[in-house]
This record gives C-alpha cells, structure tokens and sequence, in this order.
C-alpha cells in the first residue's frame, strides 16, 4: 500500500552527495520534511536551504553524535517517521597490501554506522510506527578482489536489517534493505578514476554487476521505498537475479571465473593503489570538520535551521 510522503519526517544519512543527495531532494519534492545527516557542512547547508531541511554534521560511527542529531530533529520537527541509513564509503586495496585502517573504517562506517543509526532511531521509529531503510548493495550477494571489507559489510547490513526486521515487526515498524549496483555517484566514478584496473573490471562484468545506474533513478527507487514500506530494493531490478542466484554467484565455478582475472587484475591494482598513495577516494569524507570534531555539548543538537 502506497503511503504519501507529505508532511512526514525523514532523517537521511550521508546525505551530503549522491544517492542521499538526491534521495532528499525527491523525498522533499513529495513534500517530506527532511532531515540531513553527514561530514561535509558546505554541502549539507546549501542543500537544507533549498530543501527547506534541517542539517546536522554528525559522524555515524560516534553514538553521542548520532544522538545529538536525533535530538535535534526531534526538537525541530517533534517525530522521525523514516530513516534512510545511507552513509557508506569504499576503501581501496587488498587486505594483504592495503592500509588497514582504511579497511576498518569501511566496515566501521558502513556497518557499525548503520547499528549507531538504527540504535539513535529506533526508539522514535517505534512511537511513529515508522520505517527504516538500510543501504546494502549488490555486493551483498558477490564477491571481487579489492573489495573484502566493503562486500563483508554489505553483507553484514543485509543480514542485521533482516534480524532488525524481526525484532521490531510488532511495533508496527517495517524495515527495508536496498541493493544498488553500480549507481553513477562520486564514490563510484572515483573508483575508476583511481583504479584503472577496477573501470577494466566492470567492463568484463556481465548485467547487472557490469553496468552503471543513475543517481536519479536509485533515488526514485528509494523515494518509492519509502512510500511503500519496501522490504527489498534492488536498482536496477536486475539485480534481483543476485538477489535469487545468490548461492551460484558464491559457488567454485563461478569463484574459478573471478580467479583466471584475478590472477592479472589483483597486483596490478595492487600496484595502483601503492602509486595512489591514500585508501579512499578524493570525495570521501570520513570525520567531521576540525572545528567539529569535539563539539561544545548541545552544539551539534543546535546547529540547524529551517
């Protein structure tokens, strides 16, 4: 059943760029009030001024600043019907060579980020008898070289929405995990333009692994989600197929397929990620602004406008 989004409080996080960007700008334009959460103030501001939002600089993996987000939506708005737990980051590298911390951080951010969200939240998605969608991705269901902790992390998402689901079903509260492929955001075009190897990749890979979303069109897909309470999002469609071939996609033929490319594709990359010389891409922003990071108590709760 389709539900309208007007007049309802939804609470994005890494809602700074892409698919958060763009999610909120389609959630408003069906005249949801909404709330931004992310690590770049320059963005997040211009952004609420268009929208008409609240903002909040605040870092998913730190809970008192996740909760002093809350409360300042709480105090803007007075509930939280929706959340979309978006923010997500994807390291470079191998776990043999890469930089560990940057392996940690993306699964800090895009896995204990999400928990920190879902803990701030749940409780206020309870009284509204709300719903909570959890960015995953197609990596869930498939695996590739260079990608260890993003897909680990992803997986770990799928899996904890599901048990989530369970433990707040009755309340009233749905819960949604979306899936995307490759959606055309920073994130992703930083890839390629770091990694030639990993652009390379993606050109052998066959639909939907292969193939390239617009930011748009995932938005409109989560947009809908939200409407409708989805328990499953896949963008494309295709993606669905994963979703279902799961067990094939994770099978030793299709791991000896993945391993003749590897064979030349992994030291290459290897090679490009020791040239790069960072872990992530040149868009990611991984901790709050310096004069941020340790702010005066109340001051990230205070620090929006409508």
């Amino acid at each position: 059943m389709k539900r309208s989004l007007d007049g309802q409080v939804v609470l994005v996080t890494g809602a700074a760029r892409g698919i958060g960007e763009h999610t909120a700008r389609q959630a408003a334009a069906r005249g949801a009030r909404l709330a931004l959460v992310g690590l770049e103030p320059d963005r997040l501001e211009p952004l609420a001024d268009e929208l008409g939002a609240v903002w909040f600089a605040a870092d998913v993996t730190d809970q008192a600043s996740m909760a002093a987000a809350v409360e300042g939506v709480l105090a803007a708005y007075g509930r939280i019907d929706a959340v979309v737990a978006n923010a997500g980051v994807a390291s470079r590298g191998t776990m043999a060579t890469g930089d560990v911390e940057a392996l940690v951080r993306t699964v800090e951010v895009n896995l204990v980020g999400v928990m920190r969200t879902a803990a701030a939240c749940l409780p206020h998605l309870i009284a509204a008898r709300g719903y909570l969608l959890i960015v995953a991705s197609a990596a869930a269901y498939a695996a590739l070289p260079g990608m260890a902790p993003y897909c680990a992390s992803k997986a770990g998402v799928e899996h904890f929405g599901n048990a989530v689901r369970l433990e707040v079903a009755h309340h009233g509260v749905a819960v949604g995990t979306a899936h995307p492929s490759w959606i055309d955001t920073d994130l992703v075009r930083d890839a390629q333009d770091d990694l030639p190897s990993f652009r390379e990749t993606l050109r052998r890979l066959p639909p939907p692994m292969g193939s390239t979303t617009s930011v748009e069109r995932c938005a409109a897909a989560f947009v809908d989600a939200l409407e409708r309470r989805r328990r499953k999002v896949f963008v494309p469609r295709s993606v669905m197929l994963m979703y279902w071939f799961r067990t094939l996609l994770n099978s030793r033929l299709a791991e000896k397929v993945l391993e003749s490319q590897a064979r030349r594709s992994v030291p290459l990359m290897e090679e490009q990620v020791r040239t790069l010389g960072r872990g992530f891409g040149a868009h990611t922003a991984l901790k709050p602004a310096p004069s941020q990071a340790e702010p005066e108590p109340g001051f990230i709760a205070n620090r929006y406008h409508r």
